[in-house]
């Protein structure tokens, strides 16, 4: 029982925390270790999870993403969202994949992800004080070229902590989306990158499942489900009306406190 309400907690806090601007990544690892479910299990169920954050975002779009699959060939804007995400998502796919192993060997440290919340932070203060004035306030507005850039921006997101959300809205908001539009690029954009990576990462992970896992993995993926549908919703509502700066000084502030846990205890290096 006290394994079901760990696993319970971590999939709150990674659907709550996956699609907002402020990194998982930080999240979970303080919330794991101080509940102590660690370890290449630990590991494994932490993929498990995110894919039901995604398929939340599936689920909240799922008459939009319809309409663009029965779209696929015959309709230009249907064929032309479904091409911006491509080349959005190339970037980072193909400097994972070719940068991998030295991203993992060097920069998979729980310091570098206080160190890239509190930058990252800092960086969404100065782009929200000085960004263009939006003129791309639909997805449909969205070019090829500024797709592809914002793709470029989400490579950053390679370094952890640095948010793939954050990277991705914030690349949006220098390209002249608006509040809304880069949010919801950067939803849409989710949907490939992390079904691609999360994909990769658990097949590479499949020896490590056991059947008595199934329980508790499932109730880490029913709680992300949930969780994350309800922060897709909230944010969707709250950047309508506001700004990043609010989510830029959580990031400064929990960075902070990360970086005072990561030194004070003995945290294991990410995987």
């Amino acid at each position: 029982m006290e394994l079901v309400l760990i696993v319970l907690v971590l999939g709150l806090i990674e659907g709550l925390t996956e699609f907002l601007p402020i990194s998982s990544t930080g999240h979970l690892i303080i919330a794991a270790d101080l509940l102590g479910y660690t370890g290449a299990r630990a590991d494994t169920f932490k993929i498990v999870i995110q894919l039901g954050a995604i398929l939340a975002v599936c689920w909240h779009y799922r008459r939009k993403l319809g309409a663009i699959l029965r779209g696929l060939g015959r309709e230009p804007g249907a064929n032309a969202l479904t091409l911006n995400l491509l080349l959005a998502f190339l970037p980072a796919a193909f400097l994972g994949l070719i940068f991998r192993e030295e991203i993992k060997t060097v920069l998979f440290d729980p310091m570098v992800v206080a160190v890239s919340l509190v930058l990252g932070g800092i960086v969404m203060l100065v782009i929200e004080a000085r960004a263009p004035a939006a003129h791309i306030h639909a997805l449909e507005d969205v070019g090829r070229y500024q797709a592809l850039k914002i793709g470029c921006a989400q490579a950053l997101a390679l370094v952890p902590g640095v948010s793939r959300s954050g990277a991705t809205i914030m690349g949006a908001r220098v390209f002249g989306l608006s509040h809304r539009a880069a949010t919801e690029f950067s939803f849409f954009l989710a949907i490939p990158t992390m079904f691609a990576a999360t994909t990769y990462d658990l097949y590479k992970s499949m020896h490590l499942l056991l059947a008595e896992d199934i329980l508790l993995f499932s109730v880490g993926f029913l709680a992300a489900f949930a969780s994350g549908l309800l922060a897709v919703r909230l944010f969707l509502r709250y950047v309508g009306n506001h700004g990043f700066v609010a989510f830029a000084w959580y990031r400064i502030l929990f960075g902070l406190v990360c970086a005072v846990y990561f030194s004070t205890f003995d945290v294991a290096p990410l995987d």
